[in-house]
């Protein structure tokens, strides 16, 4: 499988992660054995980045995902993440703290290798988005302490708010990387929004990344499972998905998902997701792409995708306009 540069952690990471969230659910509420076997089956295929966050399942995914790679004696790239609270903010940096070291005891590790702020980013701080001020003045010395301790090797944030205080984070140069929303549905991170689409406008977030020398990891790569063209969910998976910078609901990107069909019948793809991970990873200046999976089977289907490498450039022209 291919692999790319994370930006200046010099670390080369597969252009496909594994993605351990609740959206796909496999390690927030599958069978143990059935864990065992996709990060087995992943790190055959190539996969060298694991993705999880305190907050999914109330940790069952660390728990999980930490006993597996042990019993596995995986030797991977990590990521976790924390979220603040809004009693969280009178003491940031021990919030920062505590959660780390209790992420990493969930993992049964001594340290990971990327640590990321979880909560959205806005210039105004209300409720579970943090204003970016906190995060550039409060948050990032926190991390910095723990890199120091050897908690953690690198330091990012999460890419999901207002996207004038993600690119102000991402100008910064104070983190390492940034978890970029780009898919079919909502390019705007990798180029200009298509005229007339719904959701934000991520201002071509990619490109700043890449000025700053960010490594990027792209969620919401199949907009929350919006481009397997069906509202139909395993049973696994998160059952309501909120969307993130798309149509107003879930139904409203199944349908919009729908509309690209005919590439599909012009021979672009053999489906709508191997459509929407090719798409992902046609940008140059993508690092590595989550895809959470409910089955073994999706894992396959996402392997067999990236290997068949970046879509036809006028395959990506159409979905981009």
């Amino acid at each position: 499988m291919q692999k790319r540069r994370l930006g200046r952690t010099g670390l080369d990471v597969s252009v496909l992660g594994y993605g351990a969230g609740a959206v796909g659910g496999l390690f927030t509420k599958g069978q143990a054995a059935d864990q065992e076997r996709a990060v087995a089956r992943a790190i055959e295929a190539g996969i060298n980045y694991f993705d999880t966050a305190a907050r999914y399942g109330d940790g069952e995914s660390e728990k999980n995902l930490g006993r597996v790679l042990n019993a596995l004696k995986a030797d991977v790239v990590v990521g976790t993440k924390f979220r603040l609270t809004a009693a969280d903010r009178a003491d940031v940096a021990g919030l920062v703290i505590r959660s780390t070291e209790e992420s990493l005891k969930r993992m049964g590790r001594d340290h990971v290798d990327l640590l990321q702020l979880h909560n959205p980013l806005a210039e105004v701080d209300a409720g579970d988005s943090l204003a970016v001020e906190i995060a550039l003045n409060e948050v990032v010395p926190a991390l910095e302490k723990l890199r120091k301790q050897g908690k953690t090797r690198f330091i990012g944030f999460s890419g999901v708010g207002e996207p004038a205080a993600l690119l102000k984070a991402v100008d910064s140069k104070l983190f390492d990387t940034v978890q970029v929303v780009y898919n079919a549905l909502n390019p705007s991170a990798g180029g200009p929004m298509p005229k007339g689409a719904p959701g934000l406008d991520y201002g071509r977030l990619l490109d700043r990344a890449k000025a700053a020398d960010m490594g990027t990891i792209v969620i919401r790569a199949l907009a929350g499972g919006a481009l397997a063209g069906t509202t139909d969910r395993h049973p696994l998976a998160q059952q309501q998905v909120p969307p993130i910078g798309s149509a107003p609901d879930f139904a409203g990107d199944v349908a919009r998902a729908r509309q690209l069909e005919p590439l599909l019948k012009d021979g672009m793809a053999g489906s709508l997701t191997e459509l929407g991970e090719r798409f992902v990873i046609s940008h140059p200046n993508v690092s590595t792409m989550l895809v959470g999976y409910s089955t073994l089977q999706h894992l396959e289907e996402a392997i067999a995708a990236v290997n068949k490498g970046p879509l036809p450039e006028a395959a990506v022209q159409r979905i981009t306009a």
